[in-house]
């Protein structure tokens, strides 16, 4: 090719204007193909983006706040507490809690600790045969109290270090059963529940319109019979997580109440109503049993006869409710709208190549279709198939 050759067919390359060219095929595979991916396209747009993506829609996400309320009384008979009434202000701990409450359901209990001295529980680290296995002053980081030196009888047959701590130390080997406070899943509470989307200044709450005080204070929270009732018994709630609350009030666990607030505000507000499901949260899994349940320490100081600062250490396991409220809510908007309609043309759009492609390769008469696509329109105004130009039929300009 020489010089004035190539200098053509640069000027032809960045002056030549294409427009498509618009052939009618009758042919049943390619306009088979054609209504298909169409269709295919339509039904994703309509089902997926419009119906459940609800992409038309601009979106909010809810902001929340969360109260709680326990109601139950317990009576106990323990050799170390003999009879005791439990009421809302000795089992849930703490009294307020931000989106999330704990109920005590077991216990272990060492009353009349005093600082003193006694000897350590027995362990690997605690055992001594003398007063030379013992560290004055050493704290064992797993220990219960700082080593004073001496190696002291801890029974008949196990001597350990002595150690200052609250003595007498805890014994946590042993965990009561059944469950001290078993009877817990009975007890009842009020979740109140307030929501706002703010870029729709809507708000709302769970108690619904129609809950009256008279309803509030007869119902109780059912997925069939009652479920917008904000009152739910505790035993009910593990329930429905699929535990077994004698079980988990043992040693404790984690189990989430989520409240549901997806609305769609393009409808009337009566029809955003919350929905609540239960899950265990903790890990469960007997192959993983290290540190099961949900269980921790605290104490009642008083003085004693002899006026010395005395406790009593309660070691508590019991159930933390986690109330997790999430959703989102949409409503018709114009920009959005008008984004993923221009996104369904531009699909529609790739159908015409798709068929192009279809056609130009694997139809018997390939070829012939190709020379009808694809011509030039010379200096004449002659159209001529491009399959059949030379680069010179360009001329000059």
């Amino acid at each position: 090719m020489g010089c004035k050759d190539c200098c053509s067919a640069c000027f032809h390359c960045f002056f030549d204007y294409e427009t498509p060219v618009t052939l009618v095929i009758s042919s049943k595979r390619v306009g088979a193909l054609f209504r298909l991916i169409q269709l295919l396209i339509i039904a994703y747009v309509a089902i997926y983006v419009c119906w459940q993506q609800r992409a038309y829609q601009d979106q909010d996400s809810v902001i929340s706040s969360v109260s709680t309320k326990v109601k139950g009384n317990i009576l106990t008979n323990s050799s170390i507490e003999g009879v005791h009434v439990w009421d809302v202000s000795e089992y849930v701990i703490p009294p307020q809690g931000e989106n999330t409450f704990f109920v005590l359901t077991n216990m272990i209990v060492t009353p009349g600790q005093t600082q003193s001295s006694c000897p350590e529980i027995p362990s690997e680290f605690t055992n001594c045969e003398s007063d030379s296995d013992c560290k004055e002053g050493f704290n064992e980081i797993r220990g219960n109290g700082v080593q004073t030196g001496r190696c002291v009888q801890y029974s008949d047959a196990i001597k350990t270090c002595e150690v200052i701590s609250w003595c007498p130390l805890e014994n946590d080997t042993v965990i009561p059963k059944p469950a001290l406070l078993g009877a817990a899943e009975d007890f009842t509470v009020l979740i109140k529940n307030n929501i706002q989307y703010p870029k729709f200044s809507f708000r709302k709450r769970n108690i619904l319109r129609h809950i009256n005080s008279t309803y509030l204070k007869n119902c109780t929270f059912n997925k069939k019979t009652d479920p917008h009732c904000p009152i739910f018994r505790l035993g009910d709630i593990v329930t429905e997580a699929g535990e077994d609350f004698s079980v988990i009030a043992l040693k404790g666990g984690i189990i989430g109440i989520f409240i549901d607030w997806s609305c769609d505000l393009d409808f009337s507000e009566r029809f955003c109503i919350p929905k609540y499901s239960f899950s265990r949260l903790d890990n469960k899994n007997p192959e993983n049993n290290v540190a099961p349940g949900y269980n921790f320490r605290y104490a009642k100081y008083y003085k004693n006869n002899e006026n010395i600062e005395t406790r009593t250490l309660i070691k508590a396991f019991g159930i933390r409710f986690d109330v997790i409220v999430f959703g989102t809510a949409g409503k018709f908007h114009i920009v959005p709208t008008i984004v993923n309609l221009g996104s369904t043309l531009s699909f529609l759009s790739l159908v015409n190549a798709v068929c192009d492609w279809f056609m130009l390769n694997f139809m018997k008469d390939s070829n012939y279709y190709s020379k009808h696509k694809f011509i030039h329109l010379n200096k004449k105004g002659d159209c001529v198939p491009l399959s059949s130009m030379e680069t010179t039929s360009y001329g000059t300009p």
